[in-house]
């Protein structure tokens, strides 16, 4: 059962459509803030008076302004909520569509569904609200179609760590000499070259340029 629900979106217009489905889903203990910080303390502070909310529903991106955010970003706020009270639903509502970024905060184990905020974001929200209410877990019809396109293969530090050094003009032997200097394994350069071939071909990119132009369009760099 959700009864008591906790908002973190630094919009206001988003906010007030996130309110208005509560309501009409009959959720009437809610509350609302706008950085992520300020939902930690809203959250700790029902925690302690035994009181704890049900549902997070919490974006991924805050637009930074003067404040020094310990939690900066909707993935650090659900990780330390969950971690605190595993009992806790969360909903992410994101704007963040790529398949690679729902694939790998979908893998952490610890949201019980992903809704777009597109044209029907609010009617998906309804339903992961609803499927979470009935013991499921939600994504939004868009993101079910990625599972297994090539666009999700999995990517580890190591993948990051090449790409980007790519895309700063850095070549094959530098980075073996580097990686080796700072004892990265695998460093020699047949691995190098295997990987970054693997890389290329699992994404689809024609050239080490192409791959560094996928890498950035898909936010993995």
């Amino acid at each position: 059962m959700i009864k008591k629900v906790l908002v973190a979106e630094d919009i206001d217009s988003i906010n007030l459509g996130v309110v208005k489905t509560l309501k009409e889903q009959g959720i009437l203990d809610y509350n609302v803030a706008q950085y992520c910080d300020d939902a930690y303390v809203k959250f700790k502070k029902e925690l302690l008076n035994e009181a704890p909310y049900d549902l997070l529903i919490t974006d991924l991106s805050f637009k930074k302004d003067h404040r020094n955010e310990k939690l900066a970003n909707g993935e650090a706020l659900f990780t330390q909520l969950k971690k605190e009270q595993p009992s806790l639903k969360i909903i992410v509502f994101t704007v963040e569509d790529h398949p690679q970024k729902f694939k790998t905060i979908w893998e952490t184990g610890f949201i019980d569904a992903y809704v777009c905020k597109d044209r029907n974001g609010l009617k998906n929200l309804i339903a992961a609200i609803e499927a979470i209410k009935n013991g499921g877990k939600y994504t939004s019809l868009k993101l079910q179609r990625s599972i297994g396109n090539k666009n999700t293969v999995q990517i580890t530090e190591l993948d990051t760590m090449l790409i980007t050094l790519l895309s700063e003009g850095y070549t094959q032997k530098e980075i073996e000499t580097l990686f080796k200097a700072k004892k990265i394994s695998p460093s020699s350069r047949s691995s190098i070259e295997k990987r970054l071939k693997d890389l290329r071909d699992d994404l689809g990119a024609k050239t080490m340029i192409h791959l560094v132009t996928i890498a950035k369009e898909l936010r993995l760099i």
